[in-house]
C-alpha cells in the first residue's frame, strides 16, 4: 500500500471528489482521502491522502489556509460568485483607501453566516440541494477567523485579495459580506488557494504530472511521508527492547525512550520532562511526541501519561510492510 501525502494541484471543473477518484485509477489503490473541498470553479492546493496517511485527513482540514481572490464589486449573484445568478448590479462608487480600510475591519474573529449554496447539510439536505429548489432557510452564523486579508492589486470593478483564515472559511461569503459592507455589494470572481499548511502552490501537483511521474516508477519523489506532518512534536525514538511494544501500538515505559536532546535512553528516576519534552509545567497537561522504533521507522503520535511514565499511542501510522 502506498502511504503518504501528496500536494495536488487541482484544476478548474473538477470536484474534489473528482480529484480522489482519478488518483485512485492512477495509483491503483483505494484508501485515499482530500482534506477539505474546494468548489469545482476553484483552482489549487489540495492536499490529498493516501494509505495510513487518511488518518491525518482531519488534521490536514483544521489547519489554516491562504487564498487569493478577485472580487467583483457592483454585482450580487444567488451563489456569491460569477458562477450564479445576478440578483443585483449598482454603480461603484468606492476609493481604494475605502476598500482597504473595510477590508481590515474584516479581520480577526467574526461570525460568517454559510451560502445556501453550500454542501453544509440542515435536517440531512445539503443546502445546495435546497438552494436548487429554490429555497432558502435559515442558516446559524458559524465563528471564522480572518489572520491577514490584503490588498494586492485594485481595479475597480475588480480587487485581488490575499487572505489567511481558519478552517470552515467561506470566501465567496466574505466577498459578498465586503461588498454589502461598502454598499456596492459584490461576489467572487476567481479563487486560488494557494497554500494549506505547509503545503504551498509552488510544490502542488496537476493529476497529470501525478500520472507521468506514477509510470515512469517516480511517484514516491512526490509522496509526502506522514510524520512530516507532525514536525512541529518533538522526535522520540524507542529502545530495541521496545521494538516489540511500539509495533503493535501498545504504551511505552518512558525509560526505553531516546531523543535527540539526551542522545542516549532516558533512566525514569533522573529524566527531565521539561528539557525533554517542552513540558509547560501543569503536571496534568498530556505532551505529545513523534515516535520512530529502533531503526527509524515512524510509528505514530503518542501522548505521555504522567501517572504510569509512559507514552500511550494516540495516532499510530506504523506499516510492518513498509
Amino acid at each position: 500500500m502506498i502511504n503518504g501525502v501528496i500536494n495536488v494541484y487541482k484544476e478548474k471543473g473538477f470536484t474534489s471528489h473528482d480529484v480522489v477518484a482519478k488518483l485512485r485509477g492512477i495509483v491503483h489503490q483505494k484508501k485515499i482521502g482530500h482534506t477539505g473541498t474546494l468548489d469545482p470553479d476553484a483552482v489549487g492546493v489540495l492536499p490529498v491522502c493516501l494509505g495510513k496517511a487518511t488518518r491525518i485527513c482531519e488534521y490536514l482540514t483544521n489547519e489554516t489556509k491562504t487564498y487569493e481572490a478577485v472580487l467583483l464589486l457592483g454585482q450580487v449573484t444567488d451563489t456569491q460568485d460569477t458562477s450564479g445568478t445576478v440578483l443585483e448590479e449598482r454603480e461603484v462608487k468606492c476609493e481604494r483607501e475605502e476598500l482597504e480600510e473595510v477590508l481590515r475591519s474584516f479581520e480577526g474573529a467574526q461570525m460568517q453566516i454559510p451560502p445556501m449554496y453550500s454542501a453544509l447539510k440542515v435536517n440531512g439536505k445539503k443546502l445546495y440541494e435546497l438552494a436548487r429548489e429554490g429555497k432558502e432557510v435559515e442558516r446559524k452564523a458559524r465563528p471564522v477567523h480572518f489572520y491577514e486579508i490584503r490588498l494586492l492589486s485594485c481595479e475597480m470593478p475588480r480587487a485581488t485579495i490575499r487572505v489567511t483564515c481558519s478552517k470552515g472559511t467561506y470566501i465567496r461569503t466574505l466577498c459578498h459580506d465586503i461588498g454589502q459592507k461598502l454598499g456596492c455589494g459584490g461576489c467572487m470572481e476567481h479563487l486560488t488557494r494557494t497554500r494549506v499548511g505547509i503545503f504551498d502552490e509552488r510544490r502542488a501537483h496537476t493529476l497529470e504530472d501525478i500520472a507521468r511521474f506514477c509510470e515512469e516508477g517516480r511517484l514516491g519523489e512526490l509522496l509526502i511521508p506522514v510524520d512530516r506532518m507532525f514536525d512541529e512534536l518533538p522526535s522520540v525514538s524507542a529502545s530495541q527492547t521496545a521494538d516489540g511494544l511500539v509495533h503493535n501500538g501498545n504504551p511505552v515505559p518512558i525509560r526505553f525512550l531516546s531523543n535527540s536532546l539526551t542522545g542516549s535512553f532516558a533512566l525514569e528516576q533522573n529524566l527531565d520532562m521539561a528539557g525533554m519534552f517542552g513540558e509547560t509545567g501543569k503536571k496534568d497537561e498530556p505532551t505529545a511526541v513523534r515516535l520512530y522504533d529502533s531503526v527509524g521507522a515512524f510509528i505514530g503520535v503518542y501522548t505521555l501519561d504522567r501517572k504510569h511514565n509512559q507514552f500511550r499511542p494516540d495516532k499510530i501510522f506504523y506499516d510492518p510492510e513498509g
